[in-house]
């Protein structure tokens, strides 16, 4: 049984610790989510364990981190509900050719050097127990994925979701996590499947049927919501407890096909109808319980499970230091080149690699799978962290130096003029969304 007082303690501290390093972070003009992240990692080994052992000790007793990190969980079940829903596939059709080339761009460069890197990486930080294969895709993975919901949060606080580069950076993010999800997904189906006893090719047939359930039969039951909102602008009692039902259905879907809870969850939100008030409608009566209370339980658990003490000697800083290079270079230089390719200005350009660089959020979950399955070890877990950590800080101060509101405010009247009628029209569509 678990130990109320203890859980209760844990959850006080946690959401003090994290309330007040995010606001402190909120002072550097950082969102608050980053700092709250940080205060996840200063809650762990890496400094409450070393300079007050005892205290940690008693505040994270290791037989009270399973009713942690189940009570986290659940949030991130939801959160990737909500990451889902604000998820809008038609965004792509509203944005120009900028927004599908950078998506495609940002996604396969850090993807390419995130393999390249493996080469390197796997002899001295793997074993014999993981696939190279197994490896390099979960780098590759880890590396492309853009922190969506970080990412919105930057544009909303500075008031540049109706910008031109505030719409083609939500589009492109959105297809780089479900693109990273699918290859997290792929992953997490070649290793699980190897150690269970049915046939693989059973556990895909599953998985593609599931998958042609919800986008061709449940997709169109969901409709139903949106017309109750609709009719009445609101959603009922009963009917909100039903659409939890619905996404807790389908992450047990997931979790039994032998993927993870969270592939199920993220499904459920992508294929909901994407009316803007009805999405802002559950987002509000999500958002405020899952980001206030459920999340930094869970960055204090990713937290508990980063030792920086692992990282030790000039070797292992300089494979985490490689590791930062590598994927802030992918992103980066990919999104930047691809930018430019397609007529956006160098600064335009250097935004849209800043907000695309950011890891955040989605970083760590996809971390904290990794190690759950065994592809990493902890003290690489411990150097991706720090990647997620460090791309995501930089975001902020970047975009602040490089590109100044007035010039990400600024709308191309060159690349305007070269777009379609039907294309304008899409981008200020696109521009009213709020995600």
């Amino acid at each position: 049984m678990p130990n109320l007082f203890t859980l209760v303690l844990q959850i006080t501290v946690i959401l003090a610790v994290c309330r007040v390093i995010g606001n402190l972070f909120r002072h550097f003009h950082q969102p608050r989510v980053v700092g709250e992240m940080f205060a996840g990692i200063l809650l762990g080994p890496s400094l409450l364990g070393w300079i007050a052992p005892q205290v940690s000790a008693y505040l994270f007793p290791p037989s009270s981190l399973g009713f942690l990190n189940a009570l986290s969980q659940v949030g991130v079940v939801v959160f990737m509900f909500l990451v889902g829903l604000r998820i809008d596939p038609r965004e792509l059709k509203h944005q120009s050719h900028a927004a599908v080339l950078v998506s495609h761009v940002s996604i396969t460069a850090p993807f390419l050097l995130a393999s390249l890197l493996a080469v390197y990486l796997y002899p001295r930080l793997s074993d014999d127990g993981v696939s190279f294969t197994n490896f390099a895709l979960f780098m590759g993975a880890a590396m492309s994925v853009t922190a969506f919901p970080v990412l919105a949060r930057i544009l909303i606080d500075r008031n540049l979701v109706k910008s031109m580069l505030g719409s083609v950076a939500i589009a492109a993010a959105a297809v780089d996590d479900v693109s990273g999800w699918c290859i997290l997904a792929y992953i997490v189906v070649l290793i699980r499947s190897a150690h269970q006893t049915g046939s693989i090719w059973m556990t895909l047939g599953g998985i593609v049927l599931f998958g042609l359930v919800m986008v061709y039969g449940v997709r169109y039951l969901l409709r139903g919501f949106e017309h109750m909102f609709r009719r009445h602008g609101e959603i009922s009692e009963n009917a909100m407890a039903f659409l939890i039902l619905l996404a807790l259905a389908s992450a047990l879907c997931t979790e039994r096909l032998g993927i993870h809870l969270l592939f199920g969850s993220f499904l459920m939100g992508a294929i909901m109808p994407k009316e803007p008030k009805f999405v802002r409608y559950v987002l509000d009566r999500f958002e405020t319980v899952t980001v206030t209370l459920l999340l930094p339980l869970f960055f204090a658990f990713v937290g508990l499970r980063t030792n920086i003490g692992l990282v030790k000697g000039p070797t292992m800083w300089f494979y985490c230091g490689l590791i930062i290079l590598v994927a802030a270079t992918g992103k980066l230089g990919g999104s930047i080149a691809a930018a430019r390719f397609s007529g956006m200005s160098w600064r335009q350009a250097a935004g849209l690699g800043t907000l695309m660089n950011t890891r955040g959020l989605m970083g760590l979950v996809i971390l904290d799978i990794g190690l759950d399955i065994k592809v990493i070890s902890p003290a690489l877990f411990c150097m991706m962290v720090i990647m997620a950590l460090a791309t995501t800080f930089m975001a902020t101060p970047l975009l602040d130096w490089i590109c100044p509101d007035s010039v990400l405010r600024e709308a191309p009247a060159r690349a305007a003029a070269q777009e379609a009628p039907v294309h304008t029209l899409g981008a200020a569509s696109a521009g009213r969304m709020t995600a």
